[in-house]
């Protein structure tokens, strides 16, 4: 993206991810998902990282929370509350270590190394500020917006695990004449489920997640309402220097004053830790007593965590490394048209790829053209795409506000893109007037993939079937862009089926010419007439490109095709009108886009003895296979042809000869019975 559109994207960003924590940090209303609105954000925040200068105070990534609401008292925090910068995978996480290694490199403390970092689980919930004079607690408030938060001390009070006062457990410390605490309130799920059934049970609305109880519960006016909701509270930071070295004595101390503390949370190593961390809860947090969004992974030496400093709304030495979102935000690069078996046409999204629910995906079925009206989805939308448990992802919603202008409409075809017949309107459903078009297509996907073509094993009948009813792919070229995820949410698959037929996939991506001429179903093209066809195409170097392909058998004009040897009138058209067909040449664009290359055969010519001479094997050899026997005429300059003609020289016969023995006799074309042959070759 050039500079001029990563601004305009950027401004847009902004603007709509003001507007969604507007709601969701000050009117505890969800637009949009927690998960979908931290995928706008990184995408702003990534865009900001790749061009610095577009940073302005004003952006999310400079701010902290939503501002205070009005019927509380204000309150100014000591320090600022700040908050963290997301990573979403192990790469983010690898990249923000690399910028602190870097920062402190630029510093006056270039002997500082990150060492060890400490894990807390990251709670969905409220941050709170708590601050203790002579051991009382004296006030609690939100963040707000990090420098300005809203006194709600009396809803605080009502939190059995928040201490009125505080008792030291230990003789090592005594009761500091002042302490400011930070931690996070929250809901159980066992709370959760219970409010709602009282919600239910009065004919009032359900709430959509434990978040926004919490949220809203801390903000009552009257504590009564707090209390009935029995909220929780976990405290994860000591604001206040108590000679603490690091991150870990922090919650030591914590526990020893008498707060709760998360006792999951954990001191790592290394990132390789960090990961194992993460993956360990994002599998087993369904066993937790309360929902969590990720891990926090804070530097642990506080002397390294002070001088990392703050960058925008965040310290640098700490970041939120979240779970696989179950929804998130990106870009439908086109939506194509799939030919199921029965001839139905089903509009498909091709995605930005994006994680979603664990796995990368890159398409996402549209259903139908009224589901595309219904949404109102253009070519070159922000969408949501979510995915829950197994489900096949979905678009559930279009971002409108971000259009730029460019997008486009996308409008049902009038004629099927597979073989150009007319397309009938039946109900939702658009299909093909001709009823063998479905079939005809299942079949040359087949085709592509056979063994004597690209040969990918695991892509069987039953696969091709299910990735067209699926809409995964429209022509072959698809096989080679799918991605694990895009395969491993069908039923009955699986990640680790998914792995192999894309590892499968794409090592298959060099192929030799003649099996490339083969794989294209090209009419009246057999193996042979692919070997004939490709030895007009002589290769000087181990591999070339499509492009090149294409150049030169468009330059082949009908006669040059037909004074190829066993190339007739009928398959010189085939061949003719196939290279000049704008429909296959854009399929063949499309193969060299996906990184297909065609490279040298593994034989190479030996010799000269029987160059010019064209043979017909009919009946079973015993020395050798038929396989064997032609390829090692080939090696030899000879050409091998599957139907006799006029042209041929020789009908190579075993045992149990077919039809081409009687058709060489009565042709006297010259027969040779396999003693002979084998003294040829």
């Amino acid at each position: 993206m050039d500079r001029k559109l990563a601004k305009e994207r950027i401004e847009k960003l902004k603007k709509e991810i003001n507007r969604y924590r507007y709601t969701y940090h000050v009117l505890d209303r969800e637009e949009i998902s927690a998960d979908a609105l931290d995928s706008l954000k990184k995408e702003l925040f990534d865009l900001e990282q790749q061009f610095p200068d577009l940073v302005t105070p004003d952006s999310p990534t400079q701010r902290i929370g939503g501002q205070p609401l009005k019927k509380f008292k204000k309150v100014r925090h000591e320090q600022p509350m700040l908050s963290f910068n997301d990573a979403f995978s192990e790469q983010d996480m690898k990249d923000w270590l690399e910028r602190i290694e870097n920062y402190l490199k630029s510093t006056s403390n270039p002997e500082l190394r990150t060492t060890n970092f400490y894990c807390e689980l990251k709670i969905d919930g409220l941050a709170i500020e708590l601050v203790y004079e002579n051991g009382t607690l004296v006030r609690g408030s939100t963040r707000g917006d990090g420098i300005i938060g809203e006194d709600i001390t009396q809803n605080l009070k009502t939190i059995e695990a928040i201490p009125l006062r505080l008792e030291v457990r230990s003789s090592k410390f005594e009761v500091p004449r002042r302490l400011v605490v930070r931690g996070e309130v929250f809901l159980s799920k066992k709370e959760f489920a219970r409010i709602n059934r009282e919600q239910k049970k009065e004919g009032k609305k359900e709430y959509a997640n434990p978040r926004n109880i919490a949220a809203g519960s801390v903000r009552q006016l009257d504590p009564k309402i707090m209390a009935f909701r029995k909220l929780d509270s976990f405290q994860y930071d000591v604001a206040t220097d108590l000679g603490q070295k690091t991150h870990q004595e922090e919650h030591q101390m914590l526990k020893v004053f008498g707060f709760k503390t998360n006792p999951h949370n954990k001191l790592t190593n290394s990132l390789q830790d960090v990961f194992k961390f993460r993956n360990y809860w994002e599998k087993h947090r369904d066993k937790l007593l309360y929902e969590i969004d990720g891990i926090v992974v804070i530097i642990n030496d506080d002397k390294i965590f002070e001088a990392a400093g703050v960058v925008g709304k965040a310290p640098r030495a700490a970041i939120a490394y979240k779970f696989s979102p179950k929804e998130t935000t990106t870009i439908v690069r086109n939506i194509k048209i799939q030919v199921g078996r029965t001839g139905a046409l089903t509009p498909v999204a091709e995605l930005e790829p994006v994680i979603v629910g664990g796995v990368t995906i890159s398409h996402a079925t549209l259903h139908n053209y009224d589901e595309i009206k219904r949404l109102g989805i253009k070519i070159g939308d922000t969408v949501i795409v979510s995915r829950a448990g197994d489900v096949i992802p979905q678009v559930t919603k279009v971002l409108k506000q971000l259009r730029n202008g460019q997008e486009k409409n996308f409008l049902m075809p009038k004629k099927c893109p597979v073989d150009s017949s007319k397309i009938l309107q039946d109900g939702v459903i658009y299909r093909c007037s001709n009823p063998q078009c479905g079939a005809r297509h299942r079949e040359l996907l087949r085709h592509f993939v056979a063994r004597s073509a690209f040969d990918i094993k695991g892509l069987g009948a039953r696969v091709i079937d299910r990735f067209l009813d699926e809409g995964l792919i429209t022509d072959a070229a698809d096989f080679f862009i799918l991605k694990e995820g895009d395969i491993a949410v069908l039923e009955r698959f699986g990640k680790r089926s998914a792995q192999n037929i894309v590892r499968e996939i794409q090592a298959h991506k060099k192929i030799t010419l003649p099996r490339f001429l083969y794989s294209l179903g090209i009419l009246h093209i057999g193996e042979e007439t692919a070997q004939l066809l490709a030895k007009q195409f002589p290769i000087s170097n181990f591999q070339f490109s499509i492009k090149e392909l294409i150049q030169k058998y468009k330059k082949l004009s009908l006669e040059e095709l037909q004074e190829i040897p066993d190339i007739g009138p009928k398959v010189a058209q085939s061949i003719y009108n196939w290279f000049r067909e704008s429909r296959d040449i854009k399929f063949l664009g499309k193969l060299e886009k996906v990184g297909i290359r065609i490279i040298s055969s593994k034989f190479e010519v030996q010799g000269s003895k029987l160059a010019g001479k064209s043979f017909v094997l009919t009946g079973t050899l015993q020395s050798l296979s038929r396989k064997e026997a032609k390829e090692r005429i080939r090696q030899l300059g000879g050409n091998v042809s599957e139907s006799i003609s006029q042209k041929t020289d020789y009908v190579a016969v075993g045992e149990n000869p077919g039809a081409k023995y009687e058709k060489a006799k009565k042709l006297r074309i010259k027969i040779i019975k396999e003693k002979e042959f084998l003294k040829m070759i």
